[in-house]
């Protein structure tokens, strides 16, 4: 593995960590009654996953034009990584929509 396809590689845990972290954030600060808070560590979230969602466009990209890159356990944790942010922020998003209802029905 070469060194540009490494730092993809860690580009894409770093931001899926960061934005199933935003996500948790959210939902912590939606069951405190915080949702302007909420809605920001989405949207910080959906920025993280943005961010991931490119690098991955590039790696598919490289791959349909013939650059084909190496599989390892890195790769496949990496994408591990993404595939349980998508589904985080999207839990996320609908329990900080569960708690504003809540809300104001209190």
């Amino acid at each position: 593995m070469d060194e540009k396809q490494q730092e993809i590689i860690m580009g894409l845990i770093i931001n899926g960590g960061n934005a199933k972290g935003e996500a948790f954030e959210a939902i912590k600060a939606a069951k405190e009654g915080d949702f302007e808070t909420a809605d920001e560590k989405l949207k910080s979230a959906d920025e993280f996953m943005a961010q991931a969602h490119n690098a991955q466009t590039g790696m598919l990209t490289a791959e349909a034009n013939g650059d084909h890159a190496e599989v390892n356990l890195l790769m496949v944790h990496a994408q591990d990584h993404i595939m349980n942010a998508i589904t985080f922020r999207d839990l996320a998003g609908e329990l900080v929509d569960l708690y504003r209802k809540l809300a104001t029905k209190q």
